[in-house]
């Protein structure tokens, strides 16, 4: 019988953080946004005789990241030298927490597509430095060093993945859960977060796990998916041809979908890891995580309960809105003009997100403020518009940067609610369309609200969307009886 097999994934998560200044100096973190080479000092570039000094809010933000993951922290842990060479690596080794980590033991409960829920344990978080960035050109490369020491965590999930798909969902809910303490982008796109993969497979039922490979080169989670689910074919085809599996680093190739080889896989030993000698060792003391955790920002899982508690969302509604951390907060300032939810809800979830999709932009760059869309609300709830009036209001304000109380002055298209006019559109309607008023009255009740849809549609079609659908319906409904 042909062997079943079982697949084991682990994965390395670096995040940068966003302290402004890097983890042993003070040079200025935004390394993308300054000349090549100029956030450098003598320290991060590891000249001889520069001493390193912890940065202290890199430190609050670690703790930050130990508490969202449910992890426990290490009231004493210490930082060690790991030895390589790469251009881009100024002092040829990089400092980071190899024998002791500041925290560890930590999980997320992973809820998938199909319902069922896996707890992913979290190995251990490290804070480390990055490297500098390479720029190849053809026959010479360029070494821009603004981003060495540029501070970092790095997140190592226990081996509990046995999919793409929970690989995947693992990455989202991390991601999510990060970006709500604020400490992190959690951007692929923008490089503050970068993802490695190590991958094996086994005989299922087995539990001895097999030679695991590592993956690099993942510039997106889908990414991270297509690449485990590669390796795992690949692995499963070379032990089935009789080869084995070589320990071993390779790169995914987006372009070609297959996984390539980089380098033989390094152990421990290769690294030469000690204690680093100009750091002493980090001590946490109880009384500051009690106190980080007074002034951790709310999570994704508490704001959540509040959506359906306090503002009495369905369960989708609030989940849609909390996905993001800036939607949440967008759809709460628009809740504090309308004092309507629900109506709040509806928008944000139809018209905001589906202008984000089309355009490719995010919430913080809609050019639809929270403010312009509570004023629209407040319109329609005011009579002074229609929901219909409403949408095409919606759709100039992207493009307008005039308030839309002026645009709807400017543009006539306040409601029309007085009695009269309405009913004089109504009355030219059921006159032109006897055959409709015949079928109205001669309908089965199921049959019923269909045509009288349609003769409301051509009353508002008549009026320019601009008559009040209330009065319309209650007029119409009036005189077919």
């Amino acid at each position: 019988m042909a062997k079943q097999w079982e697949s084991v994934i682990g994965l390395e998560v670096h995040l940068q953080l966003k302290t402004g200044t890097k983890v042993w100096c003070g040079c200025d973190a935004d390394y993308d946004n300054a000349s090549s080479n100029t956030h450098t000092c003598p320290i991060c570039l590891g000249h001889p005789g520069a001493l390193p000094k912890l940065n202290k809010k890199v430190v609050e933000y670690a703790i930050k990241a130990a508490l969202a993951l449910n992890c426990k922290v290490n009231n004493i842990s210490g930082f060690d030298r790991k030895n390589y060479f790469y251009p881009d690596t100024p002092k040829n080794y990089q400092i980071t927490q190899f024998e002791t980590p500041y925290c560890e033991k930590g999980y997320l409960d992973v809820k998938l597509n199909s319902g069922r829920e896996i707890t992913v344990g979290i190995t251990q978080i490290q804070i480390e430095e990055d490297a500098g960035k390479s720029i190849h050109m053809g026959k010479e490369s360029l070494i821009n060093f603004n981003r060495a020491s540029m501070p970092l965590l790095e997140i190592i999930s226990d081996p509990d993945l046995r999919s793409s798909e929970e690989a995947y969902e693992y990455l989202n809910l991390l991601k999510s859960t990060i970006k709500y303490t604020g400490i992190s982008d959690v951007s692929m796109e923008l490089g503050s977060l970068r993802c490695d993969a190590n991958i094996s497979v086994m005989e299922k039922g087995s539990k001895v796990f097999g030679r695991r490979v590592e993956v690099k080169n993942l510039n997106s989670f889908k990414a991270v998916a297509r690449a485990i689910d590669y390796e795992i074919g690949r692995q499963i085809e070379v032990i089935d041809n009789g080869g084995v599996i070589d320990q071993e680093t390779r790169l995914w190739d987006d372009d070609n979908q297959v996984t390539r080889i980089m380098r033989s896989k390094e152990d421990a030993m290769d690294y030469r890891y000690f204690n680093e000698p100009d750091l002493q060792r980090l001590v946490i003391k109880d009384e500051e995580i009690e106190r980080i955790k007074g002034i951790m920002p709310e999570s994704k899982e508490a704001k959540l309960n509040r959506f359906t508690t306090d503002y009495a969302l369905p369960d989708y509604d609030a989940n849609v809105l909390t996905d993001e951390v800036e939607l949440a907060d967008y759809f709460e300032e628009v809740v504090k003009y309308t004092k309507n939810p629900k109506l709040s809800s509806n928008w944000v979830m139809t018209e905001v997100l589906r202008e984000l999709k089309e355009t490719g932009k995010t919430i913080e760059e809609s050019p639809v403020k929270a403010e312009d869309l509570g004023k629209i609300i407040n319109l329609i709830q005011k009579d002074v518009i229609s929901s219909k009036i409403a949408k095409k209001l919606f759709t100039i304000k992207m493009t307008d940067e005039r308030d839309p109380e002026v645009i709807v002055k400017e543009e006539g298209m306040v409601q029309v609610v007085d009695l009269e006019a309405i009913e004089a559109i109504v009355d030219q309607v059921l006159g032109e369309n006897p055959k409709m008023v015949e079928d109205f009255k001669n309908s089965d009740e199921g049959r019923k609200p269909r045509v009288l849809k349609g003769l409301i549609g051509q009353v508002m079609k008549l009026s320019k969307g601009k008559a009040n659908p209330t009065i319309v319906t209650e007029l119409m409904e009036s005189k077919l009886k």
